[in-house]
């Protein structure tokens, strides 16, 4: 939702083609992520781990938008680029925040349960 009121900011203050694409891209991949997971398709294509790529995808995306948007808040041509960046930058956190918390829920090849010692 974030990345949709950013894109639309840019779009509507008619900013740079940078500006408005990362905000585009980062709304797109975001709906497309959200709709593998809520028709769960992750896990019939099962040979791809998902939480993984939604990791990289929210650091990629993290240090992009770091860049994009501090151009866009410090530049500032108009309010609606002062707002798209600022937006973004709210993004930002929340991509980290994401990759964070998907960081701590992945298990590779770790088990999942219980250390009991067998008697």
């Amino acid at each position: 939702l974030v990345a949709s009121v950013a894109f639309f900011c840019f779009v509507a203050s008619r900013s740079r083609g940078a500006y408005t694409a990362l905000a585009g891209l980062e709304a797109a991949i975001t709906a497309l992520f959200f709709l593998l997971y809520l028709l769960q398709l992750d896990k019939k294509l099962g040979w791809l781990c998902w939480p993984l790529a939604d990791i990289f995808n929210s650091v990629i995306s993290a240090l992009f938008l770091l860049v994009v948007c501090l151009f866009a808040v410090i530049i500032k041509t108009n309010d609606g680029t002062l707002a798209g960046g600022v937006l973004g930058l709210v993004l930002l956190v929340l991509c980290v925040v994401d990759a964070v918390l998907l960081s701590r829920k992945i298990s590779l090849g770790q088990r999942t349960g219980r250390n009991t010692p067998a008697k």
